[in-house]
């Protein structure tokens, strides 16, 4: 055997190290590209969570909203709780939440316990509303523009950072008070 042949094992070894690599770091997960993004939110009816009656995907439209899907279950939407409550707080974004298959009297005690960012929440019991919106799992959020169209998601949770550099940024081409 040549010495040629020695190194065949060898290069085929660091070319696959380095394909490898190249794919772990060619994108963020929680990037993952939407089908939805520019596109209308899913039509629906769904109850809401504190009995309040039916919505339904007209009653989205007239203003940009932020629909954040959760679940008591979820430890990242519990993550993501106090800067959704800060967002509440600083801006004029109305919060709309979507209670993915979660039992809705734990969630009612969920939100007296932590506290309730949402202007409502519409209950998936059974996740169907959630596959419309191509959920992988909670937390997800949608930023709608007035229209109701879906400019931005969100796979994770959402952060002083997120909000800051990706979701902001929207509201102040609107002109949406927010800070």
């Amino acid at each position: 055997m040549n010495r040629v042949g020695l190194y065949v094992p060898l290069a085929l070894f660091a070319v696959i190290l380095v394909i490898g690599y190249a794919g772990f770091q060619l994108a963020d997960p929680h990037q993952l590209p939407s089908a939805l993004i520019g596109k209308p939110f899913p039509e629906f009816t769904a109850e809401r969570l504190d009995g309040g009656g039916k919505v339904v995907r007209a009653d989205l439209i007239g203003e940009p909203l932020l629909i954040n899907v959760w679940a008591t279950w979820c430890p990242a939407c519990k993550a993501e709780h106090d800067e959704l409550m800060a967002i509440r707080q600083r801006s004029e974004l109305n919060i709309v939440g979507v209670n993915y298959k979660d039992d809705p009297a734990k969630a009612r005690r969920w939100l007296d316990e932590y506290g309730d960012p949402y202007e409502y929440n519409l209950l998936d019991p059974d996740g169907m509303l959630g596959v419309e919106l191509g959920v992988y799992g909670a937390p997800e959020t949608f930023l709608l523009n007035e229209q109701g169209i879906i400019v931005y998601k969100r796979i994770g949770e959402v952060t002083e950072r997120i909000w800051r550099d990706e979701i902001l940024p929207h509201l102040k081409r609107w002109e949406v008070a927010a800070q």
